[in-house]
């Protein structure tokens, strides 16, 4: 009689199931990232031209800022009836507070996007975080150029000469545009920060204020007592603003160019991390 000797089988262990990556997360090719920003960009210019009341403020501000400081401050700083001579000072200055004035406007419509669950749906969606904001800003500075190019027509009706070259004025227009795509990313931080869009907006005041009137856009810095000399020397906006005038009117370009492509870099590099980074984290 023979014993059948029974084996027990030997259990295998069933490795750990590996969670799902969430949404977005996983590292995304620089070709699917640009077309992510492509997609983004057509989203909000359609946006745009559903709602053409966005666009009040870059129709209409470059008409009312130059009509306003030519005539008022043109007299006092340049002589009665020689308002012309102000407009080819001041009219590149203004390109540098168009950039200003379009990036606080970034803000608060980031923190509103917020407010209407916008930004939720973006971040369920497989995309990278950087490039709904990065979107943003392309449209942005979109609109920044819509508002320079007003801003200049208007400034040759009132007699802006261009005393250099096409390539010169372009390379104006370039300087703005960088150094105001630089200046979003400070507000979108804000936008991304602060709790309501007026909150943002005031705080964007505290800071455009000082920088705008402390500057060289509206005045020479010599007219001005020697402790705002010296604010007025290390603000970026006469960097950018005496980077333009140069460009424009033939004048020596010095530092101004150089510094302001510094500035814009510095601050990019600095608040491009930072609004990524808070945009993840946001609830």
């Amino acid at each position: 009689m023979s014993t059948a000797t029974t084996t027990k089988p030997t259990g295998t262990v069933a490795a750990p199931a590996t969670a799902p990556a969430p949404p977005g997360e996983g590292r995304i090719g620089l070709r699917a990232n640009l077309r992510h920003i492509g997609a983004l960009v057509r989203r909000n210019t359609l946006q745009i031209k559903q709602d053409p009341e966005s666009m009040f403020d870059v129709l209409f501000m470059p008409i009312i800022f130059t009509l306003l400081f030519v005539f008022v401050f043109g007299g006092a700083i340049s002589g009665k009836g020689n308002q012309a001579e102000y407009v080819n000072y001041v009219v590149p200055g203004l390109m540098a507070m168009m950039g200003m004035n379009i990036a606080m406007a970034v803000g608060t419509g980031v923190n509103d996007d917020f407010k209407k669950g916008v930004m939720d749906r973006f971040r369920s969606m497989p995309i990278a975080r950087s490039s709904v904001l990065l979107a943003k800003i392309v449209v942005e500075v979109g609109r920044m150029l819509v508002a320079i190019t007003i801003l200049l027509c208007v400034g040759f009706i009132l007699g802006l000469s261009i005393k250099t070259s096409v390539l010169d004025l372009l390379a104006a227009i370039g300087l703005s545009a960088v150094f105001g795509a630089s200046l979003m990313w400070i507000f979108i931080l804000l936008g991304l920060t602060m709790k309501t869009a007026q909150a943002v907006q005031g705080m964007a005041m505290l800071v455009l204020m000082p920088l705008q009137f402390g500057s060289s856009i509206f005045a020479p810095p010599a007219t001005m007592p020697g402790w705002l000399q010296s604010f007025t020397d290390y603000n970026p906006l006469s960097n950018l603003a005496d980077a333009a005038r140069a460009l424009i009117n033939g004048t020596p370009v010095g530092s101004s160019v150089w510094m302001t492509l510094a500035w814009s870099l510095a601050i990019t590099a600095v608040t491009m991390p930072l609004a990524v980074r808070k945009f993840r984290q946001k609830t």
